[in-house]
């Protein structure tokens, strides 16, 4: 059965209504639901809030390096500390190291370290603990959040203004007819709807495209990061440092580089990120983590040690030029969901916080004011007039000067973000621009060499199923794939015969393996139950194949102090 059967048998759908309904309970979405709140009380005045959160509850699905910028959250909990908010282990020592193929290291002299990459002020946290946090803060406020819940549609009204979303149906099968624990979906109703699903939001993407909101706006551009945490030996912490690499095993113009944090407990959160516009389809980033962690440099952290998490996802790093129109009707785009990301200093949840603050704001005047379903026009203008704004108007071109190869990427980052700072410009006087999007970059694998990659020992290097166990995923085997295909016979007509089947390398969790039929020809077989909800397969299927929706609430991963 079609949804829409589904819900002309047995609907209507009931339905609940509140002044705001938050889609994602990560950072950005917390922070709207909290500041919202604070607004009311301070004003004497109710206000209904509801978050909806896909993940069993919330932090389950937050995946960051992370070393964060307490500027926003000073602003959102001015004592926070006293709070007990989860920021335990501030930054001691920042270092910057070139990595050569050779075993060799450069360490670059703290003088010639460009602002953004010095994390002095900043904290080296598990944000999945921090969004945890913030969850029971606007509990205790009032905030109604309902984790394992997916919002799977977004609802529009007669005049086309978004009025809230509804959440997937339960206990559908795989073969698309309700079982015996079917349960429909629910709608909740908002007088605006704020979407903070994250980087390629799959409700986000469908509103930008909606209401053309990236229309005269850069194409936004991702990367994927690959992420694990290790428990050390008490002599291998080092509680704070914050170590961040470039080079090998990046071989070629490909952007990407590392990043290693301790933090406190003897626990190492480490990673590797690398643009999705990369050329060459036999590249694969799980595997270039996976060798980046046997340079010298990294290993001496890590030997001795044991890994205890994994997780991957895709982060935004199109900048200024990139971000969309973040107000339509009757709603609004928060944090990575709209592009907010920092991709020089690798940092996104301040933006979040900042952006879901800001959207708040207008929001709650707007309810005051007795308005709906209209655009929040002041949230963007506040935006313009933020510290926000001036941050990524300084890195606006960071990742861009990249796309020139590394020379010049590197060159220009020491101009834009060491020289001109230092001759009193704060931002570039020059804007760079792209409309070329990731998945239109992969040259046909005839065309590359092919990367041969070493085994894994198990013990610093390991596999996708190894890994996809250690993130505690888990899906409800008897339901619909929720990796769909818009033409099952391009996999192997397109992407296996001109690209040799990228997607069974980019993907960091196994999902896609091509396999032989019995008689002899190729298939694409979807290990659904394996999907980490990075996002990846969303944003670099050469041909756009591959749709991500919604699984069921509480399905995907279960990070743990990650």
């Amino acid at each position: 059965m079609t949804p829409q059967e589904i819900l002309d048998q047995y609907g209507p759908r009931e339905s609940m209504e509140y002044d705001v309904v938050i889609v994602g309970g990560g950072p950005g979405g917390m922070a709207t639901a909290i500041r919202l709140k604070q607004l009311a009380a301070a004003a004497g005045k109710e206000l209904s809030v509801v978050v909806l959160e896909k993940g069993s509850e919330p932090g389950a699905h937050t995946l960051s390096g992370a070393v964060m910028d307490p500027i926003a959250i000073n602003e959102l909990f001015p004592d926070w500390q006293e709070r007990g908010a989860p920021l335990n282990q501030p930054v001691t020592d920042d270092q910057i190291l070139f990595l050569g193929a050779d075993g060799g290291t450069a360490t670059t002299p703290a003088w010639l370290v460009p602002d953004c990459f010095h994390n002095h002020g900043n904290y080296v946290v598990a944000l999945g603990t921090v969004v945890k946090w913030l969850g029971e803060q606007a509990e205790a406020l009032g905030v109604e959040v309902f984790p394992g819940f997916a919002a799977a549609e977004v609802l529009y009204d007669d005049k086309g203004a978004v009025r809230g979303v509804a959440t997937g149906n339960m206990g559908i099968g795989k073969d698309g007819q309700p079982g015996d624990n079917f349960q429909l979906g629910m709608e909740l109703l908002g007088k605006y709807t704020v979407f903070a699903e994250g980087a390629r939001g799959h409700l986000g993407k469908q509103v930008i495209a909606k209401f053309r909101l990236d229309e005269g706006r850069d194409a936004q551009t991702f990367a994927i990061g690959v992420k694990e945490l290790w428990e050390v030996p008490a002599d291998k912490a080092r509680p704070g440092l914050v170590v961040h690499t470039a080079g090998w095993p990046m071989v070629d113009d490909t952007f990407g580089g590392g990043f290693l944090y301790h933090l406190e407990g003897n626990k190492v959160t480490l990673g590797f990120v690398i643009g999705l516009d990369y050329q060459n389809p036999w590249m694969s980033p799980f595997e270039e983590m996976q060798r980046w962690k046997t340079h010298p440099a990294i290993r001496q952290h890590l030997e001795g040690g044991k890994r205890l998490s994994y997780g991957a996802r895709a982060i935004n790093n199109g900048g200024l030029q990139s971000l969309p129109k973040t107000v339509f009707p009757g709603g609004a785009l928060i944090g990575c969901d709209a592009g907010y990301l920092n991709a020089s200093r690798i940092k996104g949840s301040h933006a979040a916080i900042k952006t879901g603050m800001l959207c708040a704001e207008a929001a709650f005047e707007a309810v005051m004011a007795g308005r709906s379903h209209d655009e929040l026009s002041a949230y963007p203008k506040a935006f313009e007039a933020s510290w926000l704004y001036k941050e990524l108007e300084r890195t606006k071109n960071f990742k861009l000067w990249f796309k020139h190869g590394k020379l010049v990427g590197n060159l220009m980052t020491g101009i834009e973000q060491w020289l001109l700072p230092k001759l009193g410009i704060q931002a570039p006087p020059w804007t760079l621009h792209s409309t070329r999007r990731d998945h239109q970059s992969l040259l046909p694998a005839a065309a590359c060499a092919p990367i041969e990659y070493p085994k894994p020992d198990g013990k610093l290097t390991f596999d996708r199923l190894s890994s996809v166990f250690v993130s505690n995923t888990n899906h409800e085997e008897n339901q619909p794939a929720h990796l769909t295909l818009k033409d099952a016979s391009v996999p192997v007509a397109l992407n296996l015969a001109k690209y040799a089947g990228p997607e069974s390398r980019y993907c960091p969790a196994g999902v896609y393996e091509f396999v032989k039929n019995d008689d002899g020809s190729d298939r694409l077989q979807i290990n659904a139950q394996n999907c980490v909800h990075c996002k990846t397969c969303d944003i670099k299927d050469p041909s756009q194949n591959i749709v991500w929706v919604t699984p069921e609430g509480g399905g995907g991963p279960n990070y743990a102090g990650m």
